[in-house]
C-alpha cells in the first residue's frame, strides 16, 4: 500500500507544474494534500481528477487559504473534518478517512512564523490535536497521520539548526512536543523508521537559492501508531520534479 503526502502550496498552482501528471504514474493508494487553497467548484475540471480515485476535501472559509484533501482508491467507512471545537474549525486543516483496518489523516498545522500571537495559536492547535490523537489510540485502530506539521523535530531534520533555534518550526517546545508524540503518546515517524540520513528535507524557502543548495527543513510527516510500525516497508522523498516549495513524502506499507 502506497501513501503520498504533500503540501501543494495551492492545488491549482501545483497542477500547472505537473503534479497530477506525476500522481497518475505513482499508483498510490492514498494521496494526502495540504494547503490546497481552493473551493470545490474551483477544481471541478478533469485536470484535478485521478481515474479510479475519490476526492474528499475540507475547505477553509477564507478563500485562497489553507485546506486539505485526500484522494483515495478505497471507499471510506466514515469521514471526519473536525477534531475539536476551536477557532481552527474554519481553517480547513484536518480530514480523516476511516477504513476497516486503519484510519488515515491529512492535517495542516498552523505556522507561527508571522508573530507571537500566531505561535500561541499553533500551540493551542497542537494541544487539541494531541488530545484527539490520544483518544484514537485508545481505540487501538491503526492510524496514519500525514501532513505538514510545520515542525522540524531534531537537528537532523533541518540544515541550519543552530541559527533557527529561536524561529517558529524549530522552537524547543515544538520539538519536545514531537518527542512526546513518539516516546509517550504512541506515534512513530515512518520516515525515520527507515531512513537515518541527515540531509533529506521536504521544504525549502523560496529565498536565497535554498532549494538548489538543499538548505531545507523536514516538516512533512507520516506518523503511524505503534501497532502499524511493523507495516512500514520503505520511505522516500521525491525531488526529481518540483511541484511546490514542499516535496512529496512517499511511504510504502505492507498491507
Amino acid at each position: 500500500m502506497k501513501v503520498i503526502t504533500i503540501n501543494v502550496c495551492g492545488i491549482r498552482s501545483s497542477q500547472k507544474k505537473g503534479l497530477f501528471d506525476w500522481l497518475k504514474k505513482t499508483k498510490a493508494d492514498f494521496i494526502c494534500m495540504q494547503e490546497t487553497r481552493a473551493l470545490e467548484e474551483q477544481i471541478m475540471d478533469s485536470c484535478f481528477s485521478l481515474k479510479g480515485y475519490s476526492r474528499y476535501l475540507n475547505v477553509a472559509e477564507k478563500k485562497g487559504y489553507s485546506g486539505v484533501a485526500i484522494y483515495t482508491k478505497h471507499k471510506p467507512l466514515n469521514i471526519k473534518t473536525s477534531f475539536s471545537k476551536s477557532i481552527f474549525e474554519s481553517e480547513g486543516r484536518f480530514i480523516l478517512t476511516e477504513y476497516k483496518d486503519f484510519s488515515l489523516i491529512s492535517v495542516y498545522f498552523p505556522s507561527g512564523s508571522s508573530g507571537e500571537e500566531r505561535q500561541k495559536l499553533k500551540y493551542e492547535f497542537m494541544g487539541h490535536f494531541e488530545k484527539f490523537i490520544k483518544k484514537l489510540i485508545k481505540d487501538k485502530k491503526p492510524l496514519i497521520v500525514c501532513g505538514d506539521y510545520n515542525i522540524a523535530h531534531t537537528k537532523d531534520d533541518i540544515k541550519n539548526w543552530r541559527s533557527n533555534q529561536k524561529n517558529s518550526g524549530f522552537l524547543l517546545e515544538e520539538r519536545e512536543w514531537m518527542t512526546k508524540l513518539i516516546n509517550k503518546i504512541g506515534l512513530k515517524d515512518a520516515f525515520r523508521e527507515k531512513c537515518k540520513k541527515t540531509d533529506i528535507y521536504t521544504w525549502w524557502s523560496n529565498r536565497g537559492n535554498a532549494y538548489n543548495n538543499n538548505v531545507g527543513w523536514r516538516i512533512d510527516y507520516q506518523m503511524v501508531t505503534d501497532n502499524f510500525c511493523n507495516k512500514i516497508k520503505s520511505a522516500s522523498v521525491y525531488k526529481a520534479n518540483k511541484f511546490s516549495d514542499h516535496a512529496p513524502l512517499i511511504v510504502n506499507y505492507d498491507i
